[in-house]
């Protein structure tokens, strides 16, 4: 493999990196420069390559095209297609790492899913943009060299899934899409970055955490049914009835403040555990921590710790998919890194 010095003089291998595109607003395009609305995925995966190819990275790039759409139109079909391939790639020998392109509405979920099904053996970076191609200031470009560079870096390998985002760095289970617009739209809870990037320079904030794991759980394309509950001023206990009626084999409250809810909802949804429905507590707040405390013990709640209910709705998903439904076991996964 060849070796390319970078402009601060360190070397960098010419690596095979495996590119999925699926879309997104870093493959949109407004048609304006100046248009506040656009349609994302209109770029393919050869074309972006090419606009790529011109920065010079030291990098083999092999794009493959699954889908281009919109990441709110990503769910469990295209999930299963991407983590057969990912899985494949993380044998190849010739593979030393693997980029995803993905719309930035449910990117937290994809990746949140992927860390938890993939082995941490090689970089696996997820990547967006918040503006289309065409727009004043696209951030896609920047944003796609610094995937390129943490996933060539075998430093990447051992922090589970990554997602990079305006020059910064996240672990899949910390990051979450804070804010609506602007580039620098992502933040993570309860870490923060755990690196920061640029297309000239790499730094990590510490060392690699999960060396050589192997995948946590076994992906299934057909989850249990998790339904999202959402806390909101004199809510009914009905509501828990009614996801119960619709086939929700788990449950997971976007709770006021701590995971808090009425006593008339925490009532029914006690009732929901003694039927054999495990019950999460988490918060619609955008961030902070959801403890345990003494209630959980008596109603066999299980508390969503750092994550928020889209991510506790997934990780729930899996445990129930891989035959763990003992809130003990339940809890001791959402209180891992």
């Amino acid at each position: 493999m060849k070796i390319v010095p970078d402009r601060y003089g360190k070397c960098m291998t010419d690596t095979h990196i495996e590119v999925f595109a699926t879309g997104g607003t870093i493959a949109g395009m407004a048609g304006s420069a100046t248009r506040r609305d656009y349609r994302p995925g209109q770029i393919g995966i050869d074309d972006l390559l090419a606009g790529m190819a011109a920065l010079g990275l030291p990098a083999k790039l092999v794009g493959h095209q699954f889908a281009n759409i919109g990441s709110e139109d990503i769910g469990p079909e295209l999930w299963r297609k991407l983590h057969e391939a990912a899985a494949q790639r993380m044998g190849d020998s010739a593979c030393q790492g693997i980029i995803i392109t993905h719309g930035t509405d449910t990117a937290e979920e994809t990746a949140f899913l992927f860390d938890q099904t993939l082995p941490t053996t090689k970089p696996v970076v997820l990547v967006g943009a918040m503006r289309p191609a065409d727009a004043v200031g696209s951030d896609g470009m920047r944003n796609f060299a610094n995937a390129v560079r943490v996933a060539s870096d075998p430093e990447a390998a051992g922090r589970g899934v990554l997602l990079v985002m305006s020059d910064h760095i996240f672990a899949a289970r910390d990051a979450r899409k804070a804010r609506t617009e602007g580039a620098n739209a992502f933040r993570g809870f309860p870490r923060g970055p755990v690196g920061h990037v640029t297309p000239a320079s790499l730094e990590w904030f510490g060392p690699p955490w999960r060396v050589d794991e192997p995948a946590r759980f076994e992906f299934h394309e057909n989850m249990p049914k998790v339904s999202i509950l959402y806390a909101y001023a004199g809510m009914s206990a009905e509501n828990v009835v009614q996801a119960l009626e619709g086939g929700a084999k788990g449950l997971v409250l976007a709770g006021f403040g701590h995971g808090n809810a009425s006593g008339g909802i925490r009532a029914a949804l006690a009732d929901a555990v003694a039927a054999g429905v495990p019950v999460v507590r988490a918060s619609r707040v955008d961030e902070g921590l959801v403890d345990r405390e003494p209630d959980d013990d008596a109603h066999g709640f299980i508390a969503a710790r750092a994550l928020g209910p889209p991510k506790a709705r997934i990780l729930l998903q899996l445990l129930l998919a891989n035959g763990i439904n003992d809130p003990v076991r339940a809890q001791q996964a959402f209180d891992r890194r």
